[in-house]
C-alpha cells in the first residue's frame, strides 16, 4: 500500500520556523487528499492542514491559519508543510496522512486518514 515518512522536525524557539517533509512512496501523492495532524502529550489528535487531490483546495485550524502553509511538490511524490511564528503551543509530534479511499477531499477530519505516517516532533520552547 505504500508508505509516508515524515522529516524535518526539531527543537526550535518561538517565533522560529520549521519546514517539514513527507515523502511518499507506493502511490502518487498528489492524487489523494493529504493531511497533516498533531498531537501533544495528553491531547487529542488535531487536523492542522489539509489539501485536496490534485492540490486545489487547502484548509488550516484556525490555530494556525496565517502561520502553516501546506503544499506539495509533484516531482519529489512530497507533502510540506511550512511552519512560521511558531508558538510553545505548537509542541507536538506531527503526522502526515493520506485518504486513499476514492475520496478527492477530506479536510481536517482524522477519521477520514487511514494511511499515516509515523511522525516527526516538534519542540518549540519560549
Amino acid at each position: 500500500q505504500g508508505q509516508l515518512v515524515e522529516s524535518g522536525g526539531g527543537s526550535v524557539q518561538a517565533g522560529g520556523s520549521l519546514r517539514l517533509s513527507c515523502k511518499a512512496s507506493g502511490y502518487t501523492l498528489s492524487s489523494y487528499p493529504m493531511g497533516w495532524f498533531r498531537q501533544a502529550p495528553e491531547k487529542a489528535r488535531e487536523g492542522v492542514a489539509a489539501i485536496s487531490s490534485g492540490g486545489g483546495v487547502t484548509a488550516y485550524a484556525d490555530s494556525v491559519r496565517g502561520r502553516f502553509t501546506i503544499s506539495q511538490d509533484n516531482a519529489k511524490n512530497t507533502l510540506y508543510l511550512q511552519m512560521a511564528s511558531l508558538r510553545p503551543e505548537d509542541t507536538a509530534m506531527y503526522y502526515c496522512a493520506a485518504d486513499l479511499s476514492g475520496r478527492r477531499w477530506s479536510g481536517l477530519s482524522a477519521g477520514y486518514y487511514r494511511h499515516w505516517g509515523q511522525g516527526t516532533q516538534v519542540t518549540v520552547s519560549s
